[in-house]
């Protein structure tokens, strides 16, 4: 992409698409998932909560060594803690996209498909919120979620919508596909608790129009970056996935005391054993496959995206899946 010229007729077309799709497809936080069926109840002693090695706890010896009782109290947690810090990276997106749209030009159909977004995303952030509220409800799991600095910094980050706008959506792109990539790992593996599928289910089918809509827009816009704002760009790409990507998947000191995570434990989780690393960068294989298309993962960015271990083999398509997940 980098070395062609943009083809807008094309974007537009794909925009199109993604609005047209999310009319057809699209779906309501409180119709869409049956909240008071009484299979989709917490229940404490559902085996169904013990997490595979889709997530680097689940993967780690020292849960594997747990007693069932206290797998699933922590696999309870760890998906209410996901599903809050994934409700507060949402609002900050719906924020960030609003600061964006206020000044659009009437015509740019940017603004009909990311509205088609929000609204997206605000029923995501219905129904991960709801999610949580019935942990606490039942069984006291109130999770922090992000850290208190990024929940403390939520309303300066929105604002690179209007004034950074290039950064902020490499930043949506950093927060949407590690989730994206967990859950679709937790979705192949099976087994999981329904509302937890459900909403896993909900999230991916919806997200993928998202995670389409940031590359291409991404796209556009490093290819009418000049050479210094391009150098640039490619340092803020790997340092925003490496961030993000910590921000939501690591849990806060609080909720790692919650779970009963000894601090060295979670030191090998997040992110301290060759194990960990590899989860890592599974999670950055399609990031890495639009980064050399924009042509961005050369010279001193390469060295950046090595130093911070999420440098690897690009994904061959998006969404493809990896060698762990299909010996999995």
């Amino acid at each position: 992409m980098s070395h062609h010229a943009f083809d807008n007729d094309a974007y537009e077309a794909h925009l199109r698409s993604l609005s047209e799709a999310s009319v057809r497809l699209s779906f309501n936080a409180f119709k869409d998932i049956p909240w008071d069926d009484p299979a989709y109840e917490w229940r404490r002693n559902d085996p169904q909560f013990v997490l595979s090695d889709a997530d680097v706890i689940g993967a780690h010896p020292w849960y594997q060594a747990l007693p069932l009782e206290r797998q699933i109290e922590i696999g309870m947690f760890r998906f209410a803690q996901i599903a809050k810090v994934g409700r507060q990276f949402e609002q900050v997106l719906i924020g960030g996209i609003m600061h964006h749209l206020i000044a659009m030009e009437s015509g740019n159909p940017e603004f009909r498909y990311l509205m088609h977004e929000v609204t997206e995303e605000t029923h995501h952030i219905q129904m991960f919120q709801e999610a949580v509220n019935r942990a606490k409800e039942q069984y006291g799991i109130d999770p922090q979620g992000a850290p208190a600095y990024f929940q403390k910094l939520s309303p300066l980050m929105t604002q690179a919508g209007i004034y950074l706008p290039t950064i902020f959506f490499i930043g949506i792109l950093a927060g949407e596909e590690p989730i994206d990539h967990l859950q679709k790992s937790m979705v192949r593996d099976g087994g999981r608790q329904p509302l937890i599928s459900r909403i896993m289910q909900i999230h991916i089918a919806e997200e993928a129009r998202h995670i389409s809509f940031a590359h291409e827009w991404l796209a556009k816009n490093f290819g009418q970056a000049g050479r210094i704002r391009k150098f640039l760009l490619s340092l803020a790409y790997p340092l925003a996935m490496w961030w993000l990507c910590t921000v939501i998947m690591k849990p806060t000191r609080r909720d790692l005391r919650a779970m009963g995570i000894p601090r060295d434990v979670a030191r090998e989780m997040w992110w301290r054993s060759p194990a960990s690393d590899e989860h890592r960068r599974e999670m950055f294989g399609d990031v890495r496959l639009l980064a050399d298309r924009l042509g961005i993962r050369r010279g001193v960015a390469r060295w950046l995206w090595r130093l911070l271990r999420i440098d690897g083999r690009p994904s061959r398509y998006r969404g493809e899946t990896h060698e762990r997940e299909l010996a999995a």
